[in-house]
């Protein structure tokens, strides 16, 4: 998205990224990653849930990512051992979702620029 956020801006689109991730986490990424967007901070994933776009980490997943150092509780600062699903959003400006594209393997995630076509297409 970083590479493509000007191109974003110039069709009159606002970026951020959504994330379960503590405020604090968030803000660290943005600075040590220059982002030129905003990460705001979805608690307990319940906007992801709200848009379907939510998924609990299998227990025997849970202890692969705690063998990597990744604690998902202390990241998220909630129990839930939820993750969203990778998506790139259209969002019109009055909240409507006009586009979703997400994949349920976390492996395939959206590309930008498919995001960036159809949102030229929209706004046209």
């Amino acid at each position: 998205m970083q590479e493509l956020n000007a191109e974003f801006s110039e069709a009159g689109c606002t970026v951020v990224a959504l994330s379960p991730q503590s405020v604090d986490l968030n803000l660290k990424m943005v600075n040590s990653n220059n982002l030129g967007f905003d990460i705001l901070t979805d608690p307990n994933n319940d906007y992801a849930h709200a848009v379907g776009l939510r998924f609990e980490v299998p227990e025997q997943v849970r202890s692969i990512y705690l063998g990597f150092g990744i604690d998902l509780p202390a990241c998220n600062g909630d129990q839930s051992w939820t993750l969203p699903i990778p998506a790139n959003m259209i969002v019109g400006s009055d909240g409507t979702i006009l586009n979703v594209n997400a994949d349920p393997d976390y492996t395939r995630r959206p590309e930008p620029s498919a995001t960036l076509e159809l949102l030229k297409r929209l706004v046209k």
